[in-house]
C-alpha cells in the first residue's frame, strides 16, 4: 500500500524514482480506506532531506500511511522558506485538537545547549505531553530522544568529549520485543551527536528498557513501558548524509574527525557504502505494525 504525502511535496518525485509507491492527497481522499495518521514534527534544518529519509522508511509496509508534517508554532526556521513551510507544514497549534496513530519527532542540532535554552523548549514540553494523549505511540530521534528522556523521565544528558559521528555497531538487547523482532544480534546505526545518556541512568528507571547498546557501551535505543521509542542515532540517514555534515563542518573551520567506519579505509576521497538500511527499514516497519497498527483504535 502507498504512503500518502501532500500534493507537490518534493519527496514524491524522489520516492517515485526509487519505485516506492506514493499517492497524492487528492487520490488518497477518493479511496474508501482508513489510513494510519502519522505526524512528523520536523525540527531538522534540512527539512526536505529529512522528509524524504523518513518517508522512505515509512513506505515499506502494506499499510496505507497518511503523513502530516508539523513545525513548532513558536520557532521560525532559518533554513526553509516561509512559502514552503506554509504550503506543506502545519503549526503545532493547528493540530492540537487532533489525534494521530503515531508521531515522529526528529533530531535538531541542539545537543550543546541546555534544554531550557532552546527557544521553543516550553512548546516542546507541551508537545511531548500532548503526544502521550493524542498519539498512540511516539518515536523520538537523536536530540529529540535526549529531550524526551530528560523531560518525561528525568534522565540527564551528558556531553561527549567530541562529536560522535560515524557508523557504530549495536547489540540487540531485547530481540523478543516486537520492535526488535528480526533484527540481527549485531546491527549498525549512524550517529551524529555531541551528547549521550548513561546506561546506569536508564537502568535505574523502572519504566525504561535498553533495546540496543553499542559495543562501546553507548545507548542506541530505549523503549518505555508506555510504548515510546527513543533512538539516539539517525537510522533514517541516507548514504551521503554524514559526508555532507563532515564537509559542512570543514567549511565552518571546525576541523572535524573523519566519521568512524563510514568511508572505505577511513578515507573521505572514497564514496561511503550503505550498511544500515535493512535494519533501519525493519525497525520502522516493526514500529508501524506492532506499536501503531496493532495498538491504535480504529476510531481516533
Amino acid at each position: 500500500m502507498p504512503i500518502n504525502i501532500p500534493d507537490g511535496l518534493p519527496a514524491m518525485k524522489v520516492l517515485e524514482s526509487e519505485n516506492i509507491f506514493v499517492m497524492s492527497e487528492a487520490r488518497a481522499q477518493a479511496q474508501d480506506i482508513r489510513p494510519l495518521r502519522i505526524a512528523i514534527l520536523n525540527l531538522m534544518p534540512t527539512k526536505i532531506e529529512t522528509e524524504i529519509q523518513l518517508m522512505r522508511l515509512l513506505s515499506n509496509t502494506p499499510l496505507q500511511i497518511d503523513v502530516t508534517l508539523v513545525i513548532p508554532a513558536t520557532h521560525e526556521s532559518k533554513n526553509t522558506s516561509r512559502d514552503y513551510l506554509s504550503k506543506f507544514y502545519r503549526r503545532f497549534s493547528e493540530i492540537e485538537g487532533e489525534n494521530f496513530d503515531g508521531m515522529i519527532i526528529t533530531g535538531a542540532p541542539l545537543e550543546n545547549m541546555d534544554f531550557e535554552q532552546v527557544d521553543y523548549w516550553d512548546e516542546m514540553c507541551r508537545i511531548m505531553d500532548w503526544a502521550r494523549v493524542h498519539a498512540t505511540t511516539t518515536m523520538y530521534i537523536c536530540w529529540a530522544s535526549l529531550a524526551g528522556l530528560y523531560y518525561l523521565y528525568g534522565i540527564d544528558k551528558h556531553k561527549l568529549p567530541g562529536k560522535k559521528s560515524g557508523i557504530f555497531q549495536y547489540r540487540n538487547m531485547i530481540p523478543s520485543d516486537p520492535l526488535m523482532r528480526g533484527v540481527d544480534d549485531i546491527f549498525r546505526m549512524p550517529q551524529s551527536r555531541y551528547a549521550t545518556v548513561l546506561s546506569e541512568d536508564i537502568d535505574r528507571c523502572p519504566h525504561l528498557n535498553v533495546a540496543a547498546k553499542g559495543l562501546d557501551g553507548d545507548i542506541g535505543l530505549v523503549i518505555s513501558d508506555s510504548g515510546e521509542i527513543f533512538i539516539t542515532g539517525h537510522m533514517e540517514y541516507d548514504v551521503s548524509t554524514l559526508a555532507y555534515e563532515y564537509q559542512r563542518d570543514i567549511d565552518r573551520g571546525i576541523d572535524p574527525k573523519v566519521p568512524v567506519d563510514y568511508f572505505p579505509d577511513d578515507a573521505p576521497r572514497f564514496d561511503p557504502v550503505m550498511s544500515w538500511r535493512s535494519h533501519s527499514m525493519l525497525v520502522f516497519t516493526n514500529w508501524l505494525n506492532y506499536y501503531v497498527y496493532q495498538a491504535t483504535p480504529y476510531d481516533l
